[in-house]
């Protein structure tokens, strides 16, 4: 069975993007390299960051792609590569990597969703947001640096106590990834 993506062109997408090994902490520790190769993509090929979290070893993204532009996975391609060539080679490497000249930093898929309406978009920021407090990493939103929960608060859209106490804020997003 082969896996079919939605392509939209347009389209807001919610994405989830691992790396290889879970036990690393390589997004973070080299969050600068990241921001780096984002910056370099939206700059030959735009889109707009509508939420972005980063965590050690996984990140969630959701972005408006421009009018008539649907290729996300090219966007993708370009900021794990670059990503990737801004790290030191210390990894081991498979033979099947080798041979597709890749780095053992990432997976090689990624899940994407494609957002449907308002609501389904406000449950995929709410997920963005909560999701370093749902790993365990801080205890509130506000105290994980690397996340765009912080440009809402500065813009009025969030309190900066959102998804603290008061109710299973958790509970509210399903079976999101």
């Amino acid at each position: 069975m082969r896996y079919r993506r939605a392509w939209v062109p347009g389209g807001t997408y919610f994405f989830t993007v691992n790396l290889a090994c879970r036990r690393q902490s390589l997004l973070t520790e080299h969050i600068d390299c990241l921001r780096d190769s984002v910056r370099r993509v939206r700059r030959a090929h735009p889109f707009e960051i509508v939420a972005w979290v980063v965590m050690p070893e996984h990140m969630h993204a959701v972005w408006a792609l421009p009018v008539g532009d649907s290729d996300f996975a090219m966007r993708w391609n370009q900021i794990k590569g670059a990503f990737s060539r801004g790290l030191p080679k210390t990894e081991t490497i498979s033979m099947s990597r080798v041979r597709k000249r890749e780095r053992n930093i990432w997976q090689r898929r990624f899940w994407e969703h494609l957002v449907r309406d308002e609501d389904d978009l406000a449950r995929h920021v709410d997920y963005v947001h909560y999701n370093p407090v749902k790993h365990g990493y801080v205890e509130r939103a506000v105290d994980w640096p690397f996340s765009t929960f912080h440009q809402y608060v500065r813009r009025g859209w969030l309190p900066e106590d959102w998804g603290c106490g008061g109710g299973d804020v958790e509970g509210d997003f399903g079976e999101l990834r």
